[in-house]
């Protein structure tokens, strides 16, 4: 545990350059105590101790506003910046080295029993805002984007942005350059498309059939 706390601060040090000293992260830093008590719920929770477990990460909640649910695993070096209204599900798993801005959701997408939420890799960044919703992995070394909503699998080493997020650098390089933001084509209009087509077949086969009918009335 106390192994663990000194990492937890050590990442707060390097990626905060608010962060002045070890003893004011260490009273002040609400993302720090959130992870603390969550560490500390999660060794209950793992004993079988459910309820004492749920009430200290309640605790935490109300004190901190991060709600981390004690069945939750998450690696060492994890720096919640800001914190408030962050929430992470139970079978959530969290890599080491992770930074998460306020208002993170990692989160699921029904009501389905176990694994149902995501696997976030190492060394991953979640902007403020961002959703990442269902039981996929998050690769090593990504970026997601404030406000972005993920809801597939993003590879190592990747940026995620938007509504639902799309990858738009891979390996530091752009990917889908000449995609058109303004010209997407319409779903409901292309099926649309696509029954007035087999409705036009349908009508052909009708004429056909009853051409024959009357041939064979001659």
């Amino acid at each position: 545990m106390f192994n663990r706390l000194k990492s937890d601060i050590s990442a707060i040090k390097e990626r905060d350059p608010a962060a002045r000293n070890s003893v004011e992260i260490f009273l002040l830093y609400s993302g720090l105590h959130a992870v603390i008590n969550y560490r500390i719920s999660h060794w209950f929770y793992k004993h079988k101790m459910f309820f004492i477990a749920r009430l200290i990460s309640q605790v935490s909640r109300f004190f901190t506003g991060i709600e981390i649910h004690p069945g939750a695993k998450i690696g060492t070096g994890l720096f919640i910046d800001h914190g408030s209204g962050v929430v992470i599900g139970e079978t959530t798993e969290i890599g080491d080295n992770c930074t998460i801005y306020q208002g993170v959701t990692l989160g699921g997408t029904g009501k389905d029993k176990g694994k149902r939420h995501p696997t976030i890799g190492n060394n991953v960044m979640v902007g403020s805002g961002a959703r990442v919703l269902g039981p996929f992995k998050v690769g090593d070394n990504c970026r997601i984007a404030a406000n972005a909503v993920v809801l597939e699998e993003v590879p190592n080493d990747c940026t995620a942005v938007g509504v639902p997020a799309r990858v738009v650098r891979r390996n530091g390089e752009k990917v889908n350059r000449d995609l058109d933001q303004v010209h997407i084509p319409d779903p409901v209009s292309q099926e649309i498309c696509k029954l007035m087509m087999r409705i036009e077949q349908l009508e052909q086969e009708i004429k056909s059939l009853r051409g024959e009918d009357k041939s064979e009335n001659i």
